[in-house]
C-alpha cells in the first residue's frame, strides 16, 4: 500500500497492508443492533509502535488484542488507534482481534450518507468511497486489497447477500448464519452486505448469475436483468474473461439515486426496475465495473475516471451490440453536453468535490472513444485486453494507463489533451 490518499487523507493507514479480514456479524433488523468480531491479518510495512483502523463513531469497541495479547486503544473521530503490547517489526505478519457493537448508520460526507443503511425492513450497504467503516474496522484505502470471510447472523425470515461466494448456511431456532468467502483481493469500499425479504432467481451459464428482488418486483427484475449473460459474453470478448466466479444483483426494497457496484455484486433500487428494461444502460455500467474498478482497482481516488470512463463507455458498447444507438452517436451527444459545460475539470485530477461529477464519466468515455479512433479497432482492443490482463486483481493509475497506451501508437499528445488539460479537445 502506498501513501495516504490526498483526497481522503484521514482514511487508511499506510503503515501496514491487510491480507485478510474475518468478520462475524450478528444483526437484529428491528432495533438495528450489530454485534461484531473482526480478525484482521496484516503485514507491517515498517516498524509499528501503533496502528490505526477506520471505524465510525456509532460503533463502540469493547476489546482489542494484537497477536493474542490485549492492546491499548483509543477510538476518536472515526479512527481506532491501537498500541500493541510490543512494537511490530518491519515485514512482520500480525493479527488484530476487535470486539465491537452498536447501531451502525451511514457516514455523512460531501456525497451524502454512505455505508450501512437501515431500511424499513432490511439493510443496504453502499460503501463507495468512505462507507466501509460504518460497519467494520478496516484500513479504508482503495489500494489495500484483501481477502474476506464474512459470517452474518440474522433472523431466518431474511435473505442475506454478501460479496463473495456463499460457503454455508446454519439455521438455529430463529436465526440463520450465512457464511461467504471472497478470495479475490478486494478493497474495503467494494465489500457489501444486503439483508432483505428477497426472492432469488438463478441463471446458470459460464458465469452463474443471481437476481435478488422483493416479491413485488421479482417478475419485472427477471425481465430487466435477463440479458446479463449476453452482456457478460459481449464484454468478455472485448475486455477479457469475467474476473470472478459469479455475479449477483440485489434490487433493494428502496428507491436509490443511482445503482452501486460491489465485488461481484451490484445493488439497484426498485425504481430501476420497470419491466421494460428502462435502466439497461445502468445494468451494463455496473457489470462493467467488475473489470474496471473491481478487478482493476484505482490506487488513489484521483484516478476515478479509469473506473467510470470505462463503465460509461461500456454503456455505449452495449447499446450498439444490443441493436440500440451506436457508440459514435452516444459519443457525439456526450461531446455536445461537455461543450456546454464549464471547461474547468482535469480528468486525471478532478478534485475531491467533483469525484462523481458527470463530466468525469462522460469525458472518460470520450477519451476512450478518441483513443479507439486514433488506434483503430485491432490495436485499441488489443490495448484494452492487455491492460485488463496485465493488472488483474491489482491497482492502476492514470500514469500507468498513459504509459501502457504509448506502446500501441503515437497517442501521447491525444491523451494528454483529454486527460491532463481542462479544455475539451477538438473533434477529430
Amino acid at each position: 500500500m502506498g501513501a495516504r490518499d490526498d483526497y481522503l487523507p484521514r482514511s487508511g493507514d499506510s503503515g501496514y497492508r491487510v491480507a485478510e479480514y474475518d468478520l462475524e456479524i450478528d444483526y437484529r433488523v428491528g432495533p438495528g443492533r450489530l454485534t461484531g468480531r473482526a480478525r484482521i491479518v496484516a503485514v507491517a510495512e515498517g516498524q509499528l509502535r501503533r496502528l490505526t483502523l477506520d471505524l465510525a463513531a456509532p460503533l463502540r469497541v469493547a476489546k482489542v488484542a494484537v497477536d493474542g495479547r490485549l492492546a491499548r486503544y483509543g477510538h476518536v473521530g472515526g479512527k481506532l488507534t491501537v498500541t500493541p503490547a510490543r512494537p511490530l517489526a518491519a515485514g512482520a505478519a500480525f493479527t488484530v482481534d476487535i470486539r465491537y457493537s452498536g447501531n451502525p448508520a451511514p457516514i455523512r460526507g460531501r456525497w451524502g450518507d454512505i455505508g450501512w443503511d437501515h431500511l424499513d425492513d432490511g439493510v443496504l450497504v453502499a460503501a463507495q468511497p468512505i462507507g466501509a467503516p460504518s460497519w467494520f474496522p478496516c484500513n479504508d484505502h482503495p489500494s489495500d486489497k484483501a481477502a474476506y470471510r464474512i459470517a452474518v447472523t440474522t433472523a431466518s425470515a431474511y435473505q442475506v447477500m454478501v460479496t463473495g461466494v456463499l460457503e454455508s448456511t446454519r439455521r438455529s431456532s430463529s436465526t440463520t448464519t450465512w457464511v461467504y468467502r471472497l478470495a479475490a483481493p478486494t478493497p474495503t469500499y467494494l465489500v457489501s452486505v444486503q439483508i432483505g425479504r428477497y426472492v432469488l432467481h438463478h441463471s446458470p451459464g459460464q458465469v452463474p448469475t443471481t437476481v435478488a428482488a422483493p416479491a413485488r418486483a421479482a417478475a419485472a427484475a427477471r425481465h430487466d436483468f435477463a440479458r446479463q449473460q449476453r452482456m457478460i459474453a459481449e464484454f468478455g470478448a472485448l475486455f477479457g474473461p469475467y474476473p470472478f466466479p459469479e455475479y449477483s444483483v440485489v434490487v433493494a426494497d428502496a428507491d436509490l439515486d443511482v445503482p452501486v457496484e460491489a465485488q461481484a455484486l451490484s445493488v439497484f433500487g426498485t425504481n430501476h426496475v420497470d419491466g421494460r428494461r428502462g435502466s439497461e444502460r445502468l445494468i451494463a455500467h455496473e457489470l462493467a465495473h467488475q473489470w474496471f474498478g473491481n478487478s482493476l482497482t484505482i490506487a488513489a481516488w484521483r484516478h476515478i475516471w479509469l473506473n467510470e470512463g470505462f463503465a460509461t463507455y461500456a454503456e455505449w458498447l452495449w447499446s450498439e451490440a444490443s441493436g440500440g444507438l451506436p457508440a459514435a452517436t452516444h459519443a457525439g451527444r456526450a461531446r455536445r453536453e461537455l461543450a456546454a459545460a464549464p471547461q474547468d475539470l482535469v480528468l486525471a485530477d478532478p478534485g475531491v468535490d467533483r469525484l462523481f461529477d458527470d463530466r468525469v464519466y462522460l469525458r472518460g468515455a470520450l477519451t476512450l472513444h478518441a483513443l479507439r479512433g486514433r488506434l483503430g479497432e485491432e490495436r485499441f482492443w488489443a490495448l484494452v485486453a492487455a491492460w485488463v490482463e496485465g493488472h488483474a486483481y491489482g491497482t492502476v493509475t492514470t500514469e500507468g494507463f498513459l504509459a501502457h497506451c504509448a506502446a500501441y501508437g503515437d497517442v501521447v499528445g491525444l491523451l494528454s489533451a483529454w486527460v491532463l488539460s481542462p479544455a475539451l479537445p477538438r473533434a477529430a
